[in-house]
């Protein structure tokens, strides 16, 4: 006699559709997202998804927090490199940064890092992008084609909005550790670089004819990326 399957917590089954929504638009764009699509690509019974997230727009808003957990994490990485720990990864907490109705902290500046430590800043964060254009591939396709729909859609703008506060108030504290004297702003510039760098070899006018940069490649423009931010920062 078999033993009947036990039901997935239901935390698990909103990771799960999120997850499967996303390497959906990955592949097919948003026109391929579907509550009976995510089923069917999740293997669950159909009307799963519809009874989590009762609209398409409740199920794009999964996939802007699901991405922005995904990149936190990875972002989360970065910390303990060279000596340099989380100090001020805090920073306004988590999705207030720069967020509406959110002051900015001013940080003092910290000691002057060892030219070590943005030695190690730089590889670490060169990995990181290595990953987003290998096997992250698909994450970061379905990112930017979920931005586009919230840049359309004003029910959508706060929940993207909200998503991306985390990974810049990490990065923040990143650079604050490294010796930036106005984290804040040096974050938003650097995320603007690596955004560029990965819509460039990902989707841009080149991406089918560059290959992606491999890790010394991009040690060396992450090196030079921190640096600015930092003299600038």
């Amino acid at each position: 006699m078999s033993t009947p399957r036990t039901r997935p917590p239901e935390a698990d089954r909103r990771t799960l559709i999120a997850d499967t929504a996303i390497d959906l638009v990955a592949a097919a764009g948003l026109r391929g997202l579907t509550h009976r699509a995510v089923d069917g690509a999740a293997g669950l019974p159909a009307g799963s998804t519809s009874y989590y997230f009762r609209t398409r727009t409740a199920l794009i808003g999964a996939c802007y927090a699901r991405l922005a957990e995904l990149d936190l994490g990875d972002v989360g990485d970065l910390s303990g490199f060279g000596g340099v720990g989380d100090a001020g990864g805090e920073v306004g907490g988590v999705g207030e940064v720069g967020g509406e109705g959110s002051p900015r902290p001013s940080l003092p500046p910290p000691p002057g890092p060892a030219p070590a430590d943005r030695e190690a800043a730089a590889a670490a964060l060169a990995g990181l992008l290595h990953r987003w254009l290998t096997v992250g591939r698909a994450r970061q396709l379905a990112r930017f084609e979920l931005s586009l729909e919230a840049a359309r859609n004003p029910e959508l703008e706060a929940d993207f909005h909200r998503a991306g506060q985390g990974a810049r108030a990490r990065a923040a504290g990143i650079l604050a550790a490294l010796g930036a004297r106005r984290p804040e702003e040096a974050a938003e510039l650097l995320v603007a670089w690596t955004d560029g760098l990965l819509y460039d070899r990902l989707a841009g006018a080149l991406a089918r004819s560059r290959p992606a940069p491999d890790l010394p490649e991009l040690t060396s423009i992450t090196r030079r990326m921190l640096d600015a931010v930092l003299v600038e920062g």
